[in-house]
């Protein structure tokens, strides 16, 4: 068999492990499907970047993931949408719902006031998540460990959620 045989044979021996863990980052049958085909698309394109007597599983779930995440970010940036306000947040808005009817369960006006009314241990993470920080780039803001940062803007949104239940 040539070298380019064994490693086609070598990538497909992994296809049903690689279409589960699509399935595991996108929830969606036909979506897996196009980022399995994107990965050994990939794969095959770059074959040559592969070192020998490597961990080609390894390989092929870090394409896999590389690309889920880069097409995650494509995405997040297409639907991102900046509010001139004073406060400048940033507002994802799911596509087709651009207008928003007055009959809507909570405005923005609400949702501000409600996160103006926590406390600040709770309002500045996440105003800060909100805004567009990662986890990291809050935690050394505030010179927090990233475990205080997740904990603090899990709490502050359900904080947040008690009220719209009230």
């Amino acid at each position: 068999m040539t070298t380019n045989n064994v490693f086609t044979s070598e990538v497909l021996t992994y296809n049903d492990s690689l279409r589960y863990f699509a399935l595991s980052l996108t929830h969606h049958t036909e979506d897996a499907e196009d980022l399995l085909q994107e990965t050994l698309l990939k794969a095959f394109t770059y074959k040559d970047k592969f070192e020998e007597n490597t961990n080609l599983k390894a390989w092929l779930f870090t394409i896999m993931k590389n690309i889920f995440i880069n097409n995650y970010r494509k995405q997040a940036k297409v639907k991102t949408i900046f509010d001139g306000s004073k406060d400048l947040f940033y507002l994802n808005i799911p596509e087709g719902k651009k207008n928003f009817d007055p009959d809507s369960r909570l405005n923005f006006k609400e949702i501000n006031h409600m996160m103006h009314s926590l406390g600040e241990e709770y309002r500045v993470p996440l105003s800060m998540y909100v805004e567009g920080y990662k986890y990291k780039e809050i935690a050394d803001e505030m010179k927090l460990p990233i475990g205080t940062v997740k904990s603090r803007i899990f709490l502050a949104r359900r904080q947040m959620m008690e009220k719209v239940e009230a």
